[in-house]
């Protein structure tokens, strides 16, 4: 049986499963959520465990083999072209759904706020400075401290940094290099294709204890919300990746990259983190779509961090939607403001703790609405990052079939119905 027929008959079950069990349920005498949390962790710590000597691997190897100055300069800007314009393009199609659905126009009175001690937690003393800190870590003083920390932008600088640079020497010590790293790297794949195997049994895991935690009867209360949202994302999910995908990627059927890419998917939906999913996004887009890692190993470990399609349309939305349940009408220039601050946050934000907690913030506190008003995004906060998730790493992945043909080299599609 296919990988992704796998994995998707282990969604439906871990959500029966959750379900059925909530938090009380036992097996055996041992609580059947503590099992869940065993048995997904283990698969989350095994993807993690392969991140960071896959990623900086990936891009030294690929920046070095760009060459010279000429071709890193133009792959950096036909990638981070695509990030921008994809990103722009998931922000209007998420404010002109909210501003056309309103889902926070009702006739009721606005919510009496409390205090929320995990939110107010988590953005005590942040703001715009959070902005320049984002930066700040792009150039970390210790690498191996980032590392540790799993400071991603850091890690991504000093890997393009290093691999540009190797590019520039010549003679045996370059070719130790090469060798070292080409080695580690596809060392680190095959370890990724192993722990793929297991993707189904992490996936149940990960979503039953979801799933056993939240139920299903909570989003009742922020039911508009949510079709929004999920409207708004299968927008640019369904309608927006496909174009891309046929007029600048130059894909004849565009539903072969939604197959080759499945257990990216499926894996971003149960984990709801692009940097755990990368070992699985970079392995579909080599093996699955035939990208080339010359292109794959540079765009997809950059995407993972600084490409947030979903999670800038999500901020978009979500900040809207406070303005509209409290009877605040946002102008033209703040609507705006609200584009350039969720473009702007949703840029390197899984670095930070509480990541969509601090981003919505800083554009709460940027159009005078409450703080408060996030414990109402906490109820459905989970289901829909993990699909924004998924949107965010496909979005990744079609950026890798836009700039390799952008490149001259073609998506092949060796075994995308597999």
């Amino acid at each position: 049986m296919a990988l992704p027929i796998q994995i998707l008959i282990a969604l439906i079950l871990a959500a029966i499963a959750g379900s059925l069990a909530g938090t009380t349920g036992q097996v055996l005498g041992v609580s059947a959520l503590a099992i869940f949390d065993f048995i997904g962790t283990l698969f989350l710590n095994a993807l993690m465990m392969i991140v960071i000597p896959l990623v900086v691997s990936a891009i030294i190897l690929g920046v070095s083999s760009i060459g010279g100055q000429g071709g890193f300069s133009r792959l950096g800007f036909k990638t981070l072209g695509y990030y921008l314009t994809t990103g722009f393009i998931a922000v209007v199609v998420g404010l002109t759904l909210v501003n056309t659905i309103q889902p926070g126009v009702t006739d009721t009175e606005p919510p009496q706020l409390e205090a929320n001690a995990q939110i107010m937690t988590a953005v005590e003393g942040r703001g715009s400075g959070d902005l320049f800190e984002i930066f700040l870590r792009m150039v970390p003083d210790n690498i191996f401290g980032a590392a540790v920390e799993m400071q991603m932008l850091g890690l991504i600088f000093f890997s393009i940094v290093f691999g540009f640079f190797l590019s520039k020497i010549s003679g045996p010590g370059r070719d130790a290099m090469q060798n070292f790293w080409q080695g580690l790297f596809d060392v680190m794949m095959l370890i990724t294709q192993w722990v793929m195997k297991f993707a189904p049994y992490g996936v149940f895991g990960l979503v039953a204890a979801s799933v056993a935690r939240t139920g299903f009867d909570q989003f009742g209360a922020l039911a508009w919300f949510f079709v929004t949202v999920v409207l708004a994302l299968a927008v640019h999910f369904l309608i927006v990746m496909p174009l891309i995908l046929r007029f600048v990627g130059g894909v004849q059927s565009p539903w072969q990259h939604y197959r080759a890419m499945a257990p990216a998917l499926l894996t971003a939906f149960s984990t709801s983190s692009s940097a755990s999913t990368l070992p699985i996004t970079l392995a579909n887009i080599e093996h699955r779509a035939g990208v080339s890692n010359r292109v794959s190993s540079f765009v997809l470990p950059l995407g993972a961090t600084v490409n947030m399609d979903g999670t800038a349309l999500f901020e978009c939305v979500a900040v809207l939607f406070i303005a509209q349940l409290f009877g605040v009408e946002l102008s033209f220039a703040q609507q705006v403001l609200v584009v350039v601050l969720a473009l702007a946050t949703s840029i390197g934000v899984a670095g930070i703790p509480s990541a969509s907690l601090v981003a919505i913030s800083v554009i709460l506190l940027a159009v005078g609405l409450p703080l408060e008003a996030l414990g109402l995004l906490l109820v459905v906060d989970r289901l829909l990052d993990m699909m924004r998730t998924s949107v965010n790493i496909f979005s990744d992945s079609v950026g890798a079939v836009v700039v390799a043909n952008l490149e001259g080299e073609k998506a092949t599609y060796p075994i995308s119905g597999n």
